[in-house]
């Protein structure tokens, strides 16, 4: 199959050009000013719009086992839906539970995303330490294509990782060349102000935040990015939200170090007020952690983003309808955290960042799609409209207008968090894998058709941080690291 994308200003991360795009068998073929197609190929017509890599969500939960429930968004809702908002591609997290096999984990978690109409790929959660999770990661990088693992410093009693864990599981992955992430809050401190808030007799979704301030995520992000200095790994903290986690990173990437943070779109536009509305519904649906934070905090990560201290945006898509959320009723502690975001995240970067001269088109590129790519390691395959990537692309209308409503959303969730937002700037088109699955406000999406992709280890970044360890370590002392092909 053939496709020829006319007329358009083709965005990448490093900048823009006028060009035609024409793609063959899921593959780009060609870049630049008139180009001829076969007479059977499809033409779409981007006059006056952009042409950019599709997106990449790098943090979704597409049917989520979490709090007694699941999350009501599936693979293939979830991906259809990001379509619907020019998102080609998710890395969604397996999550074993303790004492399981990761690799058992993993198979379940593949067998769930069969369903998926868009490529995607997977972290991998340590949430538990033996020497069978060790030899698993191996497995795991050597054998199925994954190469970062998810460490949880929040959700005590479930599958929070203590500081021992954290360590053995980084010097791991530094032999593995794979990037730890972390979910930066002090679950110790978040247990212990439940308790304290609960017996004050707050018992709403007011409480969710009180219960897990900004400190405790300035505190984790600060520790994780010490032990990852000593140990010697790059690192990639998720959902920053306030200031005290950017300063952390600030820091630590302005003494040199290998320090990767996302910030998700409803942290850059959505403020704490929404957990004191009076229908427990509307508040609940808004509990997610981080949770939301005070509005201040936006234009610390708006900056950052600007200046490359944050790196990627996401959504954190995790799906729970009122019927769900409504088993906090009494207890907010008991509320399945979790909103959605996939099919909006695109538009309302689009708007709030364009549109506000806060990012130019290459930089929304970057910070959508490219930056993702890159330090998960399938750069340029993905992340880019160039010769020999994957033909994931989105033609993007810069004057198109929409409200956004979970009445006409396509995301399987009852609620939208951006709710009424107008935004300028939407897809016009969505191509995966060379195939028009978008357009003209329908979707054509077929079911299974998304692929695994692997994510080969050791990304460029670790020759980098190799060199730097080598340097640092005493005299006569080689860190080790595994060969990507053992």
């Amino acid at each position: 199959m053939s496709l020829l994308i006319r007329g358009g200003t083709v965005v990448n991360a490093d900048g823009e050009t006028r060009a035609d795009v024409y793609c063959e068998n899921g593959k780009i073929k060609a870049v630049g000013p008139n180009l001829e197609a076969p007479s059977n190929a499809r033409v779409v017509d981007a006059g006056g719009q952009y042409v950019m890599p599709g997106g990449i969500d790098p943090h979704t939960h597409m049917q989520l086992p979490f709090m007694g429930t699941v999350a009501s968004e599936d693979f293939f809702t979830g991906t259809a839906a990001g379509l619907a908002g020019g998102t080609t591609m998710i890395i969604d997290f397996v999550i074993p539970a303790p004492q399981t096999s990761l690799l058992s984990a993993y198979d379940q978690w593949r067998e769930w995303a069969e369903k998926s109409c868009a490529d995607y790929s997977f972290h991998v959660a340590v949430t538990w330490w033996s020497d069978k999770v060790r030899e698993e990661m191996g497995i795991l990088t050597r054998e199925k294509g994954v190469n970062s693992f998810k460490h949880f410093m929040a959700y005590k009693n479930a599958i929070m990782v203590p500081d021992e864990n954290l360590v053995l599981s980084f010097a791991r992955c530094l032999e593995l060349g794979a990037i730890p992430t972390v979910h930066a809050e002090n679950g110790e401190l978040v247990y212990h102000l439940q308790a304290e808030i609960l017996k004050k007799g707050i018992t709403g979704p007011e409480g969710h935040p009180l219960s897990r301030p900004p400190e405790v995520e300035g505190e984790a992000a600060n520790r994780a990015i010490r032990v990852a200095q000593v140990i010697g790994n790059p690192l990639y903290i998720v959902h920053n939200s306030c200031k005290e986690a950017v300063e952390a990173i600030t820091r630590a990437r302005n003494e040199g170090q290998r320090v990767y943070g996302e910030v998700l779109a409803g942290h850059l536009l959505i403020d704490d007020s929404v957990y004191r509305h009076p229908d427990f519904a509307v508040a609940a649906a808004h509990v997610m952690s981080p949770p939301f934070r005070p509005k201040e905090n936006q234009e610390v990560l708006w900056r950052a983003l600007q200046s490359g201290n944050l790196h990627t945006t996401a959504t954190d898509h995790c799906c729970f309808c009122a019927d769900q959320k409504a088993a906090g009723k009494n207890d907010f502690t008991k509320i399945p955290n979790g909103t959605g975001g996939i099919e909006d995240r695109m538009s309302v970067l689009w708007h709030h960042g364009v549109g506000t001269g806060r990012l130019t088109p290459s930089e929304f590129v970057r910070v959508t799609s490219t930056a993702a790519a890159q330090i998960f390691n399938i750069y340029p395959r993905k992340g880019s409209v160039s010769v020999g990537a994957d033909a994931d692309i989105v033609v993007w209308d810069p004057k198109a207008t929409r409200t956004i409503s979970a009445k006409t959303h396509h995301q399987k969730v009852d609620y939208n968090i951006f709710e009424g937002m107008s935004v300028t700037g939407n897809t016009s088109v969505t191509i995966s894998q060379g195939k028009v699955v978008y357009e003209k406000g329908e979707l054509q999406v077929e079911r299974g058709a998304g692929r695994y992709i692997d994510r080969p280890t050791f990304p460029a970044i670790f020759d980098a941080v190799k060199k730097v360890n080598d340097i640092r370590a005493p005299k006569g002392v080689v860190r080790k690291q595994e060969k990507a092909a053992e």
